[in-house]
Order: structure tokens, then C-alpha cells, then sequence
């Protein structure tokens, strides 16, 4: 004879509400969390900050390319090139997309100042990214571990992201919805989407070398999985297409300016900061090498052992994409993004400081630490997610005084 299990009237209300709610839930609880972090971090924050003694929230949220993005709201893309003394082209307005800037701009006319607009969009969109993270999970991983995850990645060490005049909220948002559209099959969306993303946030080559991966893995199974022509077509323009997004920035750019490689002399003019005798061209993944060599140099262990740090790291994440069962559940899609995100930085990013922000685009992979089911792991996980925001956000704006602590 068994005996009923008298499940507790709070964990009844819980699951009786419906999932949206549920989430809304978790990230409002997560979003006060982060804000404390902020107080604290303000509290702390002293004459060697940016920030100055005692900044209000406020100030924290539109700090570092938050005015970036205000400027290019408000001043527009500059026809000239800025020029330094030493003859490079200076940081400029160029290296940030515009969807987000004007979009602020416009919920700022409502809301009484473009911060105001930026930051309400980036709580929605975090919010919207948490739920649209749980569709692309749940089916994966169950319903249980896909809540797991949208709790780590609502409390995880980037969290501040949502409450800042970043694009990042938002991009995830319009990813995580293209990806849903992927699985699902959904492939009207995404004529709409790719050009949306393209224009919020770089990224959206990596979406191109995606479709071309989801392309080839769908014709190899087309045996066992059938390839109709329809589908064939849509993987094949969307992806053309979001190759010609990916580009179209750069062509404005140089129509504006003048400059054929305005855009990427723009991007470079950051990389200066580290490397301070490049030599102005883009070559891809020179800007790893260069990293390994420069930070491992700081930290007394030479650029040999960076580099092949470097190259145990690629190793290291190709096979844990591959090979561990917790990933291969998440499914091809989010592996094959990941994997094709992870691609795009090697190519194309120089590592410091904002690594960890520029890796957010691959959070679908919280899942895999969600599917363990013991109650003690998923804890351990959340505490140590939340313990990398705080160091996250004390870095960044209590201090934000030395150059790798730029978020």
C-alpha cells in the first residue's frame, strides 16, 4: 500500500501559476538581488572610480558604452573620422549599432530621458529573453532543468546586463527567439529577426555561419530526418541574408565617411588600448594571439605559454561541445550556435576585460549545468553564479579604475 504524498499549499500556488508568471517571479527576485549588488557597489565606490564617491543608481546604469550609445542617439554617426596624434583612428561612435540607441531615444521621449528608455528596455528584454529561454529548453531538458536555467541565467555573473543602457538584454532577446524559430521550424520570423538582431548588436556573421552548420547537419540526416525543398531554400537565403546584415553596417559606414574600413579601423581603435603598436589592419584571430601573448605576459609567464594555453582552451571547448552528455541535450541548435558564436570571437574579438560579457550570447549552455537534478549541485550553481555578479559588478563599478576592469 503506498502512502500519499501531501505536497505544501506555497509549492500547490507555485506550479498552479503559469509559466510566465513563474518567471516573471524569478526575475523580478533576481533583479532586486542585482540591484542591491548595485547599492552595495556604490557604497563602496571611492575617489579611484569613474564613478566617484556614492553614485546613484543612475549613474552606474549609464556609465561605460551606455554613453555610447546615448551619444550616437543623440549626435548621430560622425561624417569624419576622429584622428588621434598619432595618426590612428580614435574610438567612435561607429563601433555601436544603432537599433538600440534610437530605440531608447524614442521610449526616452515617453519615459522623460533616453537612460530612463534604455534601461526599461533592457529590464524587458531580459525578462522576454528568460522566457523565450525556457522554450528553447524545455522540450530539451524538461520542464524543471529549463527553470533552473532561466534562474541561473536571470542571477548569473552578467545579470547587471538587464538593468544597464547595453544592447545585450535585447540582443538576447531577438536570439533566443530566432533559435526557437530554428526548432521549431518557423522560418517566416526570421526574415524579420535577422535584420533586427543585425542592427542591436555584432553577432550576426555568427548567426550565418550557424544556418550554414544547421544546413549541413539537416542534409547529412536528411535520410533519417527528411529536407524538403521549402526548408532547404529558406536555410539557404537566411543565411545570405544574414551574411549581407552582417556586412551592411560596414558599407554604411564607409558610404558616410568616406572610409572603406572605417568600421574596422573604429573597432581597432579599442584594441589600441592593449596593444599599443598594432598596426591598424584586421587579420583574423590575430587578436587572440596577440592577447595570449600580452596577458600571459602580465601576468610573468611569457607569450609561448599563453598561446598554447590558448589552443588547450579551443580543445578544451570543442570536445565539451561535442562530447558531454549535458550539452548534447540541449540539442543541435544551441550547440551549433555555440559553437558558431564561439567561432565568430576567435575570429574577430581581442580578449580583455569584456569577454565576459561578449560571451553572454552563448547562455543557452546554463542548461547543461541545470540537468543535473540534485537539489545541492543546482544550489551550489546559483550561489557560485551569484557570487561571479557581485565580483562582476565590484569590479566593474565600485572600482572600474585600471584597464581590465572595463565591462
Amino acid at each position: 500500500m503506498t502512502t500519499a504524498v501531501t505536497v505544501p499549499a506555497p509549492v500547490r500556488a507555485w506550479r498552479a501559476l503559469p509559466v510566465a508568471a513563474r518567471i516573471a517571479v524569478i526575475y523580478v527576485a533576481a533583479r532586486l538581488v542585482t540591484t542591491g549588488f548595485f547599492l552595495l557597489a556604490s557604497h563602496l565606490s571611492g575617489p579611484g572610480s569613474r564613478y566617484g564617491i556614492a553614485p546613484s543608481l543612475g549613474d552606474l546604469a549609464l556609465g561605460w558604452d551606455a554613453q555610447w550609445y546615448w551619444f550616437a542617439a543623440v549626435s548621430g554617426y560622425p561624417q569624419h573620422l576622429p584622428i588621434t596624434t598619432t595618426g590612428h583612428v580614435a574610438e567612435n561612435a561607429w563601433a555601436f549599432m544603432p537599433l538600440y540607441a534610437y530605440l531608447s531615444a524614442g521610449l526616452g521621449t515617453v519615459l522623460g530621458s533616453w537612460g530612463a528608455g534604455a534601461v526599461a528596455i533592457s529590464l524587458a528584454s531580459g525578462y522576454g529573453a528568460s522566457v523565450m529561454l525556457y522554450a528553447l529548453l524545455r522540450e530539451r531538458i524538461g520542464a524543471s532543468a529549463a527553470m533552473w536555467a532561466v534562474i541561473f541565467f536571470a542571477s548569473g555573473p552578467l545579470a547587471a546586463l538587464f538593468q544597464v543602457g547595453y544592447a545585450e538584454a535585447l540582443f538576447l532577446f531577438l536570439l533566443f527567439v530566432a533559435l526557437w524559430c530554428v526548432q521549431r521550424r518557423r522560418w517566416g520570423w526570421l526574415y524579420l529577426l535577422v535584420p533586427v538582431m543585425g542592427f542591436t548588436r555584432p553577432g550576426i556573421l555568427a548567426f550565418a555561419l550557424f544556418l550554414a552548420l544547421y544546413g549541413v547537419y539537416r542534409f547529412v540526416r536528411r535520410r533519417a530526418e527528411p529536407l524538403p525543398a521549402r526548408e532547404v531554400a529558406h536555410i539557404v537565403v537566411l543565411g545570405l541574408l544574414s551574411g549581407a546584415v552582417g556586412f551592411a553596417w560596414q558599407a554604411i559606414a564607409a558610404a558616410v565617411t568616406g572610409d572603406s574600413g572605417a568600421y574596422l579601423a573604429t573597432e581597432l581603435a579599442w584594441r589600441r588600448n592593449w596593444i599599443a603598436d598594432g598596426s591598424g589592419a584586421f587579420v583574423p584571430v590575430e587578436g587572440w594571439v596577440q592577447a595570449a601573448g600580452f596577458w600571459f605576459t602580465q601576468w610573468g609567464l611569457g607569450p609561448v605559454v599563453g598561446v598554447v594555453a590558448l589552443v588547450l582552451l579551443i580543445g578544451a571547448v570543442s570536445v565539451a561541445l561535442v562530447t558531454l552528455p549535458q550539452v548534447k541535450k540541449l540539442g543541435v541548435e544551441v550547440r551549433l550556435w555555440s559553437a558558431s558564436y564561439l567561432v565568430y570571437l576567435l575570429l574577430v574579438f581581442f580578449p580583455q576585460s569584456s569577454i565576459f560579457r561578449l560571451l553572454v550570447p552563448v547562455s543557452p549552455l546554463w542548461g547543461a549545468l541545470a540537468v543535473p537534478r540534485s537539489l545541492r549541485w543546482r544550489v551550489g550553481v546559483l550561489a557560485a553564479a551569484l557570487l561571479g555578479q557581485w565580483w562582476w559588478i565590484y569590479n566593474m563599478y565600485a572600482l572600474g579604475n585600471t584597464f581590465w576592469q572595463i565591462p
